[in-house]
């Protein structure tokens, strides 16, 4: 037995019980470490700074640790690729009660399973470089698509505007800018007409408008609760 065994041993048993394997629960904690820092960054720093929604930011961190344990800790009995592939199917096929996930918010929830199983699952013989670069790829890739690509959105209002002379063709350009003076909306895109109400002098107009992935976030939050009090 060397020295170095004595103060540095691999393993720690009492009475012939494995306490704890150093080399494995070191390479746990990394791991680990690892992938919460990933999952903050996506979807605390990316996704919530963009859409302002704290119920999913929620279901993502504690999904992702879930996750991880899960694999992790079951890693030994070598389920491998068809357990990963189960958590997709099941969590493919999750529908909340109140209402459907929206297809942004589907496309986080498969992206921290994916994170979260790499990460875990990843064997040995992977280097810790590859498993980096697999991490700063889809980090890189969800920036570029959230921050840079997709930062603006068009969004719209429905309006009762009573002003029902300024809907003829001819008067376009004065309702454009009677609706931007009103709303304070600047960058109104186009304008559609809908039900006019003769008897009341209104109609619906719904006005189409560019918006930050923040309003959009928050707007479609909002619609959200509206179908669901529905």
């Amino acid at each position: 037995m060397n020295i170095t065994d004595l103060f540095m041993p691999e393993a720690i048993n009492i009475a012939g019980i494995e306490i704890i394997d150093i080399p494995g629960f070191l390479e746990f904690v990394l791991r680990f470490t690892l992938n919460t820092g990933v999952i903050l960054i996506l979807v605390r720093w990316l996704y919530y700074s963009t859409t302002k929604r704290k119920d999913y930011l929620f279901t993502y961190i504690l999904i992702s640790s879930v996750i991880f344990l899960l694999c992790f800790l079951l890693e030994s009995v070598k389920l491998q690729i068809g357990f990963a592939l189960g958590l997709f199917a099941i969590f493919g096929i999750i529908r909340y009660r109140t209402n459907s996930i929206p297809i942004k918010e589907m496309t986080y929830l498969f992206l921290v399973i994916g994170i979260s199983v790499i990460n875990a699952l990843t064997s040995t013989k992977t280097s810790l470089a590859d498993l980096l670069f697999t991490n700063a790829v889809l980090i890189f890739i969800t920036y570029g698509l959230e921050k840079i690509w997709l930062l603006k959105h068009e969004s719209s209002k429905l309006i009762v505007y009573e002003k029902i002379d300024l809907i003829k063709p001819e008067k376009s350009a004065e309702l454009l800018n009677d609706l931007k003076e009103r709303t304070g909306i600047k960058k109104i895109h186009r304008v559609e007409t809908g039900k006019i109400d003769f008897l009341k002098d209104t109609c619906l107009v719904t006005i189409y408008y560019e918006s930050t992935g923040i309003e959009a976030g928050i707007q479609e939050q909002i619609e959200n609760d509206n179908d669901d009090d529905e």
